[in-house]
């Protein structure tokens, strides 16, 4: 998942990498901050790439991968979200995955967790959502 602190989004099936926007703020709202920037930011801003099979959300982690992540290099948001438009079964791929700001609580279990947790421009692994793999 690409993230900024600040974000939100629905969606069924699995999902691959999430990843961030650089200039996105730290997070709206009260709150502290922890050592990842994001603290107890009550926002965050998120890009992800929802697939039904895991074979398809293996097959965009490796692009990212091969292109970026691999050589410890964050994963530029244009880049992301054109692995999203292309194999990303949200509609939130025909905007390069991006599902905008969302508060915490709006998204469910597993994607608020990472969607808070990744840290601001990085690409997380693939994983289970409540509905998918993402």
């Amino acid at each position: 998942m690409g993230k900024d602190a600040k974000a939100g989004g629905k969606g069924k099936g699995k999902q691959a990498a999430s990843g961030s926007d650089e200039n996105a703020s730290k997070g709206k709202g009260k709150g502290g901050k922890a050592a990842d920037g994001l603290g107890t930011c009550t926002y965050v801003k998120a890009r992800h790439v929802l697939c039904e099979k895991q074979g398809k959300i293996n097959e965009a982690y490796k692009k990212l991968q091969d292109g970026w992540l691999s050589n410890g290099d964050k994963v530029p948001p244009a880049e992301f979200a054109k692995v999203a438009q292309e194999y990303s079964e949200c509609p939130s791929g025909k905007k390069g995955g991006d599902l905008g700001w969302f508060p915490r609580g709006k998204m469910a279990g597993p994607f608020q967790e990472v969607a808070f947790n990744t840290p601001v421009g990085a690409t997380s692994a693939p994983f289970k959502s409540t509905y998918c793999t993402h």
